[in-house]
């Protein structure tokens, strides 16, 4: 198959400040066609190029890419993948005999040095002592020095095992934590326990940190409940980096406000911006970051890379990283 003529079809969202990063891409695809589309182009252009693309790199909707008779590969611009986790929408794909990938490689470094900065910032009352300085500047040492913890011996459950959880816990691993995991396909070559989904409601009652990365699809809504919130031991503490619809919000404000749950920390929620009202924002010891935790200040620069990269693969007919599909 003919892989040195392609077209390239582009929606990756760069703005006015992200030209040494689009003059990246231009560059680097070399001999290839590059169309590039953004907010402000006819969505009618935009599809019939889709349509004669050959790879598509930044977020087509599902269906203009199962419109397409021409595509062989999509790359997403992001580690989520929501709007594709759907089983027909794969089962077309591979029909089609179309790959889909991500941009996990983009997104696992700063989401697990994200989730490592909360995990060590809440176990030594980092945000309680700034409270303070913020506030009415009490001297809380008596407080604080007792609540503070060290991570040594405590048990990090973590909900999913792909590119994020991977790299946290190589950082974790020097804290001498004991780390376990569960998926749904359990490969047997984990660095670390990992068992099946289905033990999740027994390793909950265990855990001191439970670390939600769990993908949005119609088997993860929810995920953690009223029921498996109410199942962890008292002062265990809750992050969620991975889609605000796996969490019961509700049931999560309830654990908070009983003083059961130690604490939350959300980078995504339902909906997203979260309300300027909603009851989160003012629950006890809950702590909420814009969906911020994949952000990094070459983040556009390391998209075009990871895609660069990918397409030197495509190529030469050689796998490629982060495949879903």
């Amino acid at each position: 198959m003919n892989n040195t003529n392609l077209t390239i079809w582009c929606n990756n969202d760069f703005g006015p400040a992200d030209q040494r990063e689009v003059s990246l891409l231009t560059n680097g695809v070399g001999q290839h066609k590059l169309l590039m589309f953004g907010e402000n182009d006819s969505r009618d252009q935009a599809m019939r190029a889709l349509n004669a693309a050959d790879i598509a790199f930044g977020y087509p909707a599902p269906a203009d890419v199962l419109a397409s008779s021409s595509l062989r590969w999509i790359q997403l611009n992001s580690a989520g993948y929501t709007s594709y986790d759907h089983e027909e929408i794969k089962r077309q794909l591979v029909a089609k005999n179309v790959v889909l990938t991500n941009s996990s490689a983009v997104f696992d470094e700063p989401c697990a040095q994200h989730l490592l900065a909360m995990i060590m910032s809440l176990a030594r009352q980092l945000p309680s002592a700034l409270d303070a300085q913020r506030g009415d500047r009490t001297w809380k040492m008596d407080a604080l020095r007792p609540a503070s913890r060290l991570l040594n011996g405590q048990t990090v459950l973590l909900l999913g095992f792909g590119a994020i959880a991977r790299r946290l816990v190589e950082l974790l691993t020097p804290l001498h934590v004991n780390l376990v995991a569960v998926r749904r396909h359990v490969s047997g070559h984990e660095p670390i326990e990992v068992a099946d989904l289905s033990k999740v409601d027994e390793l909950l009652t265990q855990a001191d940190h439970v670390v939600n990365i769990l993908p949005a699809n119609d088997q993860t809504r929810h995920f953690l409940n009223a029921a498996r919130l109410g199942s962890l031991k008292p002062g265990a503490i809750v992050y969620n980096i991975g889609r605000g619809a796996t969490l019961d919000q509700a049931a999560l404000e309830k654990e908070l406000r009983s003083g059961r749950i130690a604490a939350a920390y959300l980078d995504v929620t339902d909906p997203e911006p979260l309300p300027l009202d909603h009851p989160l924002w003012t629950t006890p010891n809950c702590y909420i970051t814009p969906h911020s935790g994949g952000g990094h200040s070459d983040e556009k620069e390391r998209q075009v890379n990871h895609f660069l990269k990918n397409l030197r693969r495509f190529e030469r007919g050689e796998e490629l990283v982060n495949r879903v599909v």
